[in-house]
């Protein structure tokens, strides 16, 4: 486990209320590494928190002020930051035609500008430092234009969040901060579950267009979360890290 650097680290992770989020917090409790959830949802936050002993604050990843403050609070009562995940996202499927301007905003809002704000707002306390680690999370859906479902915002947001981790990477290497990417495939989550209820056409058409023929499990797209954050991966800046089930390679 100390070959991986990440024990008595700090890490912080947006959205891990639940889902991906808090596998990837449950990952990285079981290699020693002290963890902070950080969420809007302060019920469940506080809730997944006291369950795998974790702290929570309270954040709005579209808010630079609530940013701030959240990174103060944390850094004031746990100490200096050494890992931050940005996995705080949201979805709205709708033609593109009749998508809403707050629809677009609200996805291109979370995804991709709040991923922003949270990487500028925590380099300010990691380049002070010389070092820091930094994993988005993206999607296969930044990559390709998923089918049949209409996601257009989504796609879009994914996308940016992949470049905007290259030129981070790039502009903060000098400077000792690492920033990676995780593109996730379809997984195994509450919100796919009920997509399998509702629309089980769409579940079916992806999974028969996954070589692998199954969603992952939010373990196996928290794993490699994990080791981007690790010294194990100590030479990684500015990559892309496709965890699709070969959806991607047709």
């Amino acid at each position: 486990m100390n070959e991986t650097g990440l024990v008595d680290k700090l890490a912080v992770i947006t959205g891990a209320a639940q889902g991906i989020g808090r596998a990837i917090a449950e990952e990285f409790r079981a290699q020693g590494t002290r963890v902070v959830i950080a969420d809007r949802n302060a019920d469940i936050g506080k809730k997944t928190a006291s369950e795998i002993g974790a702290e929570f604050v309270t954040i709005d990843v579209t808010d630079s002020a609530s940013i701030a403050h959240a990174i103060a609070h944390v850094t004031a009562a746990w100490g200096p930051i050494d890992i931050w995940v940005n996995d705080a996202g949201v979805d709205i499927n709708a033609d593109a035609e009749a998508m809403t301007d707050d629809q677009w905003d609200t996805v291109i809002g979370v995804n991709l500008t709040g991923t922003f704000l949270c990487c500028r707002e925590v380099a300010k306390v990691m380049i002070p430092r010389g070092s820091g680690a930094i994993v988005n999370i993206a999607s296969m859906s930044g990559i390709v234009s998923n089918h049949p479902q209409p996601q257009c915002a989504y796609n879009a947001s994914k996308a940016g969040v992949i470049m905007l981790t290259k030129s981070l990477a790039g502009e903060w290497a000098p400077r000792g901060l690492r920033v990676n990417a995780v593109s996730p495939g379809y997984t195994r989550t509450a919100i796919l579950d009920s997509v399998e209820k509702i629309q089980p056409e769409w579940t079916k058409l992806w999974f028969d267009d996954t070589p692998m023929g199954r969603a992952a499990t939010v373990s196996e797209i928290a794993n490699v979360v994990v080791f981007l954050a690790s010294d194990k991966a100590s030479f990684m800046t500015g990559s892309n890290v496709v965890v699709d089930g070969g959806f991607t390679s047709w």
